[in-house]
């Protein structure tokens, strides 16, 4: 063995002296030298998570006929990517499929073929697919790459203004909780946005819709994200924030109108202030059975109805607790044939990225495959850190 640093540390430092557009390459050239592994490739997850896209090595185009497109349902690759664990299978040689993620965001899959495989390789693999994911979350500051990659379809005006605006990530783990969101359809949204930070203490939350399924609308959500992130950057209270998000819609917005939750929960003890604007109640799924938190509705955003400050009410969140943001588009309309508390009882079990996959799937579903009106869902899985009491008291 050389004296050469080995997996994660070898791929990082051997990526630092490439191109953001090599990283596929450096991962190969390393699985092949250590590993002798051949046809390595990074399959991406498309946009509107139905396919998935091949990078292959050496600078091969990802545009149009070029790029080989897979099917992602009910093939080994759904499963790498909703097990989080790596596939297997003897043939001739080894075919080894691991997932690519990064904090519990699914990046995508790394696919190779190897003559030879026991446990301690895969665990090299597997620390090597890590690297990668860290690799392609810092090149997509540099790089159209990706992006071109995912969009198998056309993208409006609308829905790229929205995808802009959304965290880089849909889903993100900690000790404390795990948060997974979606947004459908993918390729023509409106107005609808999600959006989530965490601090040193805190975890904040938000989902928006802005009226209307235009570029209108995609520029209220705009205004609206970026005075909620300003108020929340610069340490102000969920009042503030809220305040701060009514002034921008009603000041600079053609049409004035977005209705809004604001969760900030506290990491120590799961207490969260909750700002409701007119948005869709959150269903609470605890103990095997789902409810709707009985929050009270302030106006919307920038109607300039509101005479005095958006009550900020207070729920306590207990470990083993699954809370549901929704915006109407999941409620309404053609979703409104959907039975929403029956699948969140049915997914119980299930990792949160799967279970808004499987929400905004029947969704979709229930509207032929193009919905009317875009749909968006958070879903928090609070672990907690203490225990808490038995109480059945939601808001406060």
């Amino acid at each position: 063995m050389s004296d050469e640093p080995s997996g994660l540390a070898a791929v990082l430092t051997a990526a630092e002296r490439a191109s953001p557009v090599k990283s596929v390459d450096v991962v190969a050239g390393y699985l092949e030298e250590r590993f002798a592994a051949s046809d390595v490739s990074f399959l991406l997850v498309d946009l509107l998570g139905r396919e998935l896209v091949r990078f292959t090595t050496h600078g091969k185009s990802l545009r149009g006929e070029d790029a080989e497109r897979l099917d992602l349902a009910g093939s080994v690759y759904e499963r790498v990517l909703s097990s989080q664990e790596p596939h297997r299978e003897h043939r001739d040689q080894w075919h080894v499929v691991v997932p690519v993620t990064n904090r519990g965001d699914p990046v995508g899959l790394l696919e190779m073929t190897l003559p030879d495989l026991d446990d301690s390789a895969l665990e090299q693999i597997r620390e090597v697919a890590l690297a990668l994911a860290y690799l392609i979350v810092t090149d997509r500051r540099f790089t159209d790459l990706y992006q071109w990659g995912e969009r198998t379809t056309q993208v409006s005006l609308a829905a790229e203004i929205q995808h802009q605006l959304l965290p880089t990530a849909a889903c993100c783990e900690a000790d404390q909780f795990t948060v997974a969101c979606a947004l459908v359809p993918a390729d023509n949204v409106g107005g609808d946005t999600y959006d989530y930070a965490l601090g040193h203490d805190t975890l904040n939350l938000s989902i928006t819709d802005a009226v209307g399924h235009d570029v209108q609308s995609g520029l209220v959500a705009t205004l609206l994200l970026g005075a909620l992130r300003g108020a929340r950057r610069a340490n102000q209270s969920l009042a503030d924030q809220a305040a701060a998000a009514d002034q921008a819609v009603r000041e600079h917005a053609k049409t004035p109108y977005a209705t809004g939750q604001l969760f900030r929960i506290e990491l120590a003890d799961g207490r969260a202030d909750v700002v409701n604007a007119g948005h869709p109640l959150p269903l609470l799924l605890r103990d095997g059975t789902v409810r709707e938190l009985p929050l009270h509705r302030d106006t919307p955003f920038g109607t300039g109805l509101q005479e005095k400050p958006r009550e900020v009410q207070s729920v306590d969140l207990r470990p083993g607790d699954r809370l549901f943001l929704l915006t109407d588009g999941m409620l309404e309309r053609e979703a409104a044939s959907v039975d929403l508390r029956r699948l969140a009882l049915e997914t119980a079990g299930r990792h949160p990225r799967a279970v808004v996959q499987t929400l905004t799937s029947a969704v979709v579903d229930a509207a032929g495959g193009r919905p009317k009106d875009d749909a968006c869902v958070i879903c928090l899985d609070w672990h907690g850190t203490t225990a808490k009491g038995d109480s059945d008291t939601f808001v406060r």
